[in-house]
């Protein structure tokens, strides 16, 4: 595999380690992602699920996000990911959690209401990818979320969470949702 790299921001270039066996977002698709996403990650704060080696992440951060929240149950691909962020310079604005991402959502709603940007990237054709969407669509208000899934996986009809774009890399599909404003207070 060609060397995985940071494309643009502050790390621009700088290489970045991943552990075997993880399925890192490749450059093109990573780079497609963050044409979607546009100017909306500058100062935003992120939550990167079903991280691996964090590439997202740290894109996020290199790209001038406030912070970032790294969710992922492999401790291999978190010990990289933490040497990532040191090497890279980014750990004062980063959060690594090592835990289950379906239970840290349904156990995390303020951390998720924080959130203005949300990476999905979990094994492909796994069923968790819809228990991870739908605990997001009960939780997050105006946010986007970016999953990234094969294109043999149908994204699940959400009542909140709304299919804005999906493009198709290959075997690769990278499907942006917004969730809607919360509706405010009520009395």
């Amino acid at each position: 595999m060609p060397g995985l790299r940071v494309s643009g921001g502050e790390a621009r270039g700088r290489r970045l380690k991943a552990p075997k066996g993880i399925r890192p977002t490749q450059g093109m698709v990573k780079q497609a992602i963050f044409n979607l996403v546009g100017p909306g990650i500058a100062g935003a704060h992120v939550l990167d699920l079903f991280a691996g080696s964090g590439a997202l992440g740290i894109e996020a951060l290199s790209r001038g996000a406030a912070n970032v929240t790294f969710v992922d149950h492999q401790p291999r691909g978190l010990a990289i990911l933490r040497q990532n962020l040191e090497v890279l310079g980014l750990r004062e604005r980063a959060h690594v959690i090592r835990g289950d991402v379906v239970k840290w959502l349904e156990a995390s709603p303020d951390q998720i209401k924080k959130a203005g940007l949300v990476f999905l990237d979990p094994p492909y054709d796994d069923i968790v990818l819809d228990r991870a969407l739908k605990v997001l669509d009960r939780t997050l208000d105006d946010a986007t979320v970016v999953a990234e899934h094969s294109r043999r996986q149908q994204m699940p009809v959400l009542p909140r969470l709304q299919v804005d774009r999906q493009r198709r890399y290959g075997d690769t599909v990278v499907t942006v949702f917004r969730a809607p404003a919360a509706l405010g207070p009520t009395a």
